[in-house]
């Protein structure tokens, strides 16, 4: 049975969180000994932009042009999705755990009446059943669930597996759904957006800073070294409380949850509602000149010190040998 995955896009880009379900899903297909992947795609989205999701597993993709659907409605979005997946007849769909991939996962879950796993963290065992790891407790545990019935939904976590990159150009189809009125009952009435050359739930690299900044006027020191790395910038909570950065980069139990490869905080102690949304992060940098910070016994790596002389110097030095 073909495998579809739901992906999403940012600007006419598809979102690396996306292309990373559609890796997972060519793994389970190779898993359960073979079948197609699918992707759906909806929204404003170029040709080439579509055809490269093959690169990373996908034979196919089922294109939306619905204007509509711009508008991001929830109720609409698992609509569509609900359609392809009857319309394919696939068993499984695989999509990123995000803050719109989760309400409509929800939604086509009780419309298909599917079994939903959310925060998978690993391909699943199949040697007893369907049995996903799942990350629990903002990450301080796992469980392993076992999905029963025909139908089934997995949100991966991001960085849960690599991106393939081998794959060949994938085929576009246009794919028309059936939406109706009530399919459009919300109104959005004003969005939000965060900004940024790289967006936090995205990043592969997060620079976060704290109070040890002392104000928003070194915030400079922070954004050099992320634009080095081609890296997000983010904060802990007092500094965005204190309004020296926006509250969409507040990272943390009660803001955005990372899981980048790598989390630089700088000048942040390490409170446990920080350590909440980072903890996920496959390797955490500290840099403070505290040696009792908190934060060191949760660091992969450490670096006891001004942050006024280390950032500039780290920068240069990364700079230098890129050059």
């Amino acid at each position: 049975m073909p495998i579809l995955v739901f992906v999403e896009s940012d600007e006419g880009s598809v979102k690396a969180s996306s292309l990373e379900a559609v890796s997972y899903a060519a793994e389970l297909a190779a898993l359960q000994g073979g079948g197609d992947v699918v992707a759906i795609a909806l929204g404003e989205i170029p040709q080439t932009e579509l055809e490269d999701i093959g690169k990373r597993g996908a034979s196919r993709v089922l294109y939306v042009n619905e204007p509509r659907l711009k508008q991001g409605i929830i109720q609409a979005y698992a609509s569509a999705i609900s359609q392809a997946v009857e319309a394919i007849q696939a068993d499984i769909l695989v999509l990123a755990k995000s803050s719109l991939g989760d309400p409509v996962a929800a939604r086509i879950a009780v419309k298909l009446n599917a079994a939903l796993a959310s925060n998978v963290t690993a391909l699943p065992d199949l040697s007893q059943g369907f049995v996903v790891k799942q990350s629990i407790y903002t990450g301080k545990a796992f469980s392993f669930t076992e999905m029963q019935g025909d139908k089934k939904i997995i949100a991966i976590k991001k960085s849960t597996l690599p991106v393939k990159n081998d794959g060949a150009p994938a085929t576009v189809e246009q794919f028309d759904v059936h939406l109706t009125e009530d399919d459009f009952n919300i109104s959005i009435t004003a969005t939000d957006k965060a900004s940024g050359e790289v967006l936090l739930p995205e990043a592969d690299i997060v620079v976060s800073g704290g109070r040890g900044m002392k104000g928003p006027e070194n915030w400079h020191l922070i954004e050099d070294l992320a634009k080095t790395l081609g890296a997000a910038t983010g904060c802990s909570k007092p500094v965005s409380d204190m309004n020296w950065r926006p509250h969409h980069e507040h990272v943390g139990q009660t803001g955005v949850k990372v899981s980048p490869n790598l989390y630089i905080a700088v000048g942040i102690s390490g409170a446990i509602q920080h350590l909440a949304g980072v903890n996920s992060s496959k390797n955490i940098l500290v840099i403070n000149k505290d040696p009792e910070a908190p934060f060191f016994k949760a660091a992969d790596y450490g670096v006891v010190g001004d942050a006024f002389e280390i950032l500039p110097k780290l920068t240069a030095a990364i700079k230098a040998s890129k050059n």
